[in-house]
């Protein structure tokens, strides 16, 4: 039997090797290299390459806490930092930025398909259908793809015009996806073939009570539920081709066009899981009632204030971080995530303990690529609020459990080259939602003084 590895299996390799080697103290690089902070002088970079990113981020962060120390040193013994220091601050931090980004973007083309959509494991009506789909692809032939497209589909989206496509093409879309968005890889993702997706959640348990010897006892609090309904909205992602490239044999029209469609899908759902109001569109996390976590109740999402308006607070700017980690009751807190852009994550590189004794976050070769905070793992998410008055820049939470992205089932795509002339659009359609599913489970940090 043939044995095939996940590229993911590699990264997690070469992750264990850079914390491996970083830990012992031996440079997978040596050091000289790094001369004059030259840490982003990598360009387009090879998987083989993974753990000498990774050995630079290291690096630079060390880097980074020399100077920085310098620089807290300064304000503290002359009540301002030189100019020079603050520059150089900021530039290894948005050196540090660059290299999480490329360290992310190796991970995600490892992540994805290979070029080709895997034709095994096909039944004899799927891989028929799968014929017929490419000639429409191609050319617009759509001879019997009615018939073969309700051979090969047990479930599918009522379609208003267009097909079907085939199920591995629509699994593509779906393995690309969460590559692209954070919050699909964080929260728990439903498929379905109806219109909504519902969930009794139980709010609050029956409640113990004592009976006294020969009592008469009584009625135990009853326990609450709350309907959870999340619907799901059409979308629409519409790559086009030259009818020329059509003809090109060299081509794989059908994984080209799929991961075309995931990237677009994943982009426009990435900033709705964050943002959108739910109004013909997914309900993001920042998008709901919000309530002082000290007055939090169900169907609301408790924040802390990070004490200065539009702001990290001015003195011990990481206790409100602190706070707003206990906030999440201690169930949520395994597999917990901080969720931020990373301008705010390059301001929370800055924080040290209430001593000054060590810095809150560390790079974690075996974390997200984010590194870890308070020793949660971060996701990078540049569609969270930037710091600003009253933004919700900060998310921590268990986000398996608290947010829920519902897909209905089978992508429809419309072939047309009629309107545009020399092209051919072709125009992707899918359904899906999403919405917080357990309140209790994220926490947001406000940007205000209350």
């Amino acid at each position: 039997m043939k044995t095939t590895y996940s590229p993911r299996l590699f990264i997690v390799a070469a992750l264990a090797v850079a914390a491996i080697a970083m830990l012992a103290g031996h440079p997978i690089v040596p050091v000289e290299a790094l001369a004059g902070l030259g840490f982003l002088a990598i360009g387009d970079t090879e998987f083989g390459d993974l753990t000498k990113l990774l050995q630079k981020q290291g690096e630079a962060f060390e880097e980074f806490k020399r100077v920085n120390d310098a620089r807290l040193a300064a304000i503290e013994s002359k009540g301002y930092a030189p100019a020079d220091t603050v520059e150089q601050v900021n530039k290894i931090n948005a050196d540090l930025t660059q290299l999480g980004k490329q360290i992310e973007e190796v991970a995600k083309k490892a992540g994805r398909p290979a070029a080709g959509i895997d034709q095994g494991g096909l039944t004899a009506e799927q891989a028929e259908h799968k014929q017929a789909f490419n000639r429409f692809l191609v050319k617009g032939d759509a001879s019997n793809l009615d018939e073969l497209q309700r051979k090969a589909m047990n479930m599918g989206s009522d379609i208003d015009g267009g097909y079907l496509i085939p199920v591995e093409m629509d699994q593509m879309i779906d393995r690309i996806a969460p590559t692209i968005s954070a919050m699909m890889r964080l929260a728990d993702v439903k498929t379905i073939s109806t219109a909504r997706w519902e969930k009794l959640v139980k709010t609050s348990g029956m409640a113990m009570r004592r009976v006294a010897e020969g009592g008469a006892g009584g009625e135990s609090t009853n326990p609450k539920y709350a309907k959870i309904a999340i619907e799901v909205f059409e979308a629409e992602v519409e790559p086009w081709v030259y009818n020329a490239t059509l003809d090109d044999a060299a081509i794989d029209l059908a994984a080209d066009l799929a991961e075309e469609a995931a990237i677009g899908f994943a982009e426009g759902a990435g900033s709705e899981f964050i943002s959108g109001n739910g109004v013909g569109k997914a309900r993001g996390i920042t998008a709901y009632d919000i309530v002082a976590n000290s007055s939090y109740a169900w169907g609301s999402i408790g924040y802390i204030a990070s004490g200065k308006a539009g702001a990290f607070a001015s003195v011990a700017p990481a206790d409100k971080l602190v706070a707003l980690q206990h906030s999440l009751k201690a169930q949520y807190r395994p597999g917990a995530v901080w969720l931020m852009n990373d301008t705010t994550l390059g301001t929370c590189r800055q924080m040290k303990d209430g001593s000054g004794s060590y810095y809150l976050w560390q790079p974690d070769p075996a974390a997200a690529f984010g590194g870890r905070f308070l020793g949660s793992p971060v996701e990078i998410d540049d569609n969270m609020p930037a710091v600003a008055a009253n933004a919700l820049s900060v998310a921590y939470g268990n986000f398996k459990r608290g947010y829920t992205i519902v897909n209905r089932s089978g992508t429809v795509l419309i072939r047309d080259n009629i309107t545009a002339k020399g092209t051919t659009k072709f125009n992707f359609r899918r359904r899906f939602g999403g919405g917080v599913n357990n309140y209790e489970a994220i926490k947001l940090l406000r940007m205000a003084t209350s």
